[in-house]
């Protein structure tokens, strides 16, 4: 394969240092030089690490194709078996039992760092010999340093805050390359050569495999071409719409970036063949495998199921290990040379193809004082550091010429209805165009008189908001509200707009919400023109358990976001199946966005491309692209975006009224005790009468 060739001649230059700390590592297990309890760590590392040298020799070899379905799984349980539920607790990849066993010192950081050592999986499987060695290189550093005698907790973070510092123009600068260079074609080789009714392919990934991929990717053999080719035609052309809604031209890029979970080769097969129709070759990249590139809570790129949320969860702040100034201004360095070293493959790019997944059961974390959390401090930087690279993003991706699309179906973990549901969100995701837009056109005429729109909620739901409009200069030429329909966000069924912050004030609540992997519980968001000013949810018997876990998954660690978006979602017939079936909660915001109005905290939907002018497909300029807060980035943009944009729903089921209050005083109904009330849009109603 060219993916094999290209890195038989990378690794050429590191195989020498490989091999000395794979000869090293291997005999520590047999040592007593490290006295207890910290031999037995070291030697559980050290035993790991050997079977992924194994690993990278067979994968090298080609042996691993030779492999049963039965003796791949086998591997598979064995490399990932440690982090299973059933095997967790006494993992040293658990901060608890790391802390318990190593001491509350050391216990925490020595986990973090086999968290970090157990991604040379993926390192094996994609051959990346380099990586492999820093992680081998550092371990004996470690080992090294308690050799003598128990070292200094401060020389242990010390050796690892230079490893994750010094090795960031290497991890950080791979992952700029993995994203935007279509010669590595690990992923996308093996959706294109494999043959995919033989299961065994998924195992060539290297990810965690559970039964849910095997189920979906048998699943998706057993549909015809025909259904497999509109699946993939709807997310092909709704990339294609998005620049041409927009007015970019797709003409000029090369590459897009595709981002999905595993089970879905055949529809990315078809996709890939789409997009290279359109003149656009793929981009297939795995999500983020070095702590320095990841996103708490997110995974972009392609992946499996997770082996363990918690784990997961426990894990996902270790970079306060080394986040400070330093390495923050660090980490942008190298961010800059890294986009710079990738420039021309950065003007290559059109934008990311996303294909979500849903039906999970939701998660329902546990918070362990001995895993790590952000200082405030930290917490800041990573915010100063998320609004420092942005504008250096922007400067190789501009905002303005690229595009992205995204369209969510479920997994078998939804339940029995499984195959129902699938062949529902497929109609779901091809609703009529043409009408929808003439329906949402209708609304948008209604709301475009208002000077604000109030919005309630009904029975148990206590929501009462106040949105503030802009003002139309030039009501025949200008509008508020996008009229969304299938491109971007599939599926199609939404208005939109950047509320006015000044007079932007009340209560959302929400009594059942997922974001993300979680499902919140009676959540609560005051807003004070048009920021947040409180929260709350119901997801811990102690307040502030419930406070922390909406700022670090909602809020994103900041003090305050603007409310960046007001929408109305339009999509009954996504509502219904939903009711139908009773996943309501489990749908994903892509979907649930579209099922009832919804909010958007952080940044508006137009960031970093404000000043290109977006028309409705009647010709109208959609003005209402800035905000008070998003104005900013004409004086100093570190002040004007969050970097963050989460969607909160109200189903239709807990919603009251949406009114539009014009500046006559005239009450305008948009949705009346949870009905549409427009004329033009009682088709809407039909799938909620049902």
């Amino acid at each position: 394969m060219k993916y094999q060739e290209l890195w038989n001649e990378e690794n050429t230059w590191i195989t020498e240092r490989y091999d000395l700390a794979m000869e090293r590592i291997l005999e520590i297990s047999s040592e007593d030089a490290v006295q207890e309890p910290f031999h037995s760590y070291f030697a559980e590392v050290s035993r790991f690490l050997g079977k992924i040298e194994e690993l990278a020799r067979r994968q090298m070899r080609d042996e691993l194709e030779n492999l049963s379905l039965d003796e791949l799984q086998a591997l598979n349980q064995d490399l990932y078996q440690d982090i299973l539920p059933e095997h967790y607790e006494t993992s040293y990849a658990n901060p608890s039992y790391a802390g318990e066993k190593l001491g509350a010192e050391f216990g925490p950081v020595l986990a973090a760092f086999y968290a970090q050592v157990r991604e040379a999986i993926v390192f094996a499987y994609e051959c990346r010999l380099t990586d492999i060695t820093i992680l081998c290189e550092t371990f004996l550093e470690l080992y090294g340093a308690f050799e003598e005698d128990r070292p200094r907790l401060r020389t242990v973070k010390q050796i690892l805050y230079w490893f994750f510092s010094d090795y960031t123009d290497v991890t950080l600068t791979y992952r700029i390359r993995e994203q935007l260079d279509p010669a590595l074609t690990f992923a996308k080789d093996i959706i294109m050569e494999s043959d995919l009714t033989d299961l065994r392919y998924l195992y060539r990934f290297g990810e965690y495999i559970s039964p849910s991929e095997l189920q979906i990717a048998g699943f998706l053999n057993s549909l015809p071409q025909e259904t497999i080719d509109r699946m993939a035609s709807t997310y092909t052309e709704g990339y294609r719409k998005g620049f041409e809604v927009t007015g970019r031209d797709l003409s000029k890029k090369k590459t897009v970036g595709i981002r999905y979970e595993l089970g879905f080769e055949r529809m990315i097969r078809a996709a890939i063949l789409q997009f290279r129709e359109m003149g656009l070759e793929p981009i297939v990249y795995r999500s983020a495998s070095w702590l320095v590139n990841k996103t708490p809570g997110r995974k972009l790129g392609y992946h499996g199921t997770s082996a363990n949320s918690q784990y997961d969860y426990d894990h996902r702040y270790d970079q306060a290990l080394f986040y400070d100034k330093a390495f923050k201004e660090r980490k942008l360095a190298v961010l800059k040379n890294a986009y710079e070293t990738y420039k021309k493959e950065a003007g290559d790019y059109a934008g990311p193809a996303v294909v979500e997944t849903f039906g999970e059961d939701g998660f329902q974390p546990v918070n362990k004082p001995e895993a790590f959390c952000l200082s405030e401090k930290q917490q800041e930087l990573q915010i100063a550091y998320s609004s420092e690279s942005m504008p250096v993003v922007n400067q190789y991706l501009p905002g303005d010429e690229t595009s992205f699309t995204i369209i969510a179906f479920p997994v078998p973990a939804i339940g029995p209805d499984f195959e129902a549901v699938f062949s529902e969100t497929i109609r779901i995701n091809t609703l009529d165009y043409e009408q929808y837009r003439e329906i949402q056109q209708n609304i948008i005429d209604v709301l475009d008189q208002a000077e604000y729109v109030m919005v309630t909620g009904r029975g148990e739901n206590k929501t009462n908001l106040k949105i503030c409009l802009h003002r139309l200069e030039d009501p025949a030429r200008q509008t508020n509200f996008e009229n969304c329909v299938a491109d971007v966000n599939i599926p199609v069924g939404e208005v939109f707009t950047s509320p006015v912050l000044s007079g932007t004030s009340g209560l959302l609540h929400v009594g059942n919400v997922y974001i993300g992997q979680f499902q919140f519980k009676n959540l609560r968001m005051e807003f004070a023109d048009g920021m947040v000013t409180s929260y709350s949810c119901d997801n811990f018997p102690e307040e502030s358990e419930g406070k922390a876990l909406i700022r670090q998954q909602i809020m994103k660690n900041h003090d305050t976001l603007a409310m960046g978006e007001f929408a109305i979602g339009t999509n009954t017939a996504a509502y219904a199946m939903a009711q139908r079936f009773g996943i309501q909660e489990k749908l994903p915001i892509l979907i649930a966005e579209k099922t009832g109005p919804h909010f958007a905290v952080g940044d508006t939907c137009y960031s970093w491309s404000e000043d290109c002018a977006v028309y409705n497909p009647d010709g109208r300029e959609i003005i209402a692209r800035d905000n008070e807060v998003s104005i900013l980035r004409k004086e100093d943009p570190k002040k004007a975006y969050f970097g963050c944009h989460t969607d909160i729903t109200i189903p239709y089921s807990e919603l009251g009224d949406i009114t539009a209050v014009c500046p006559d005083g005239r009450r305008l109904p948009v949705i009346a005790d949870g009905r549409f009330a427009v004329e033009g849009a009682e088709k809407l109603n039909e799938e909620l009468d049902k």
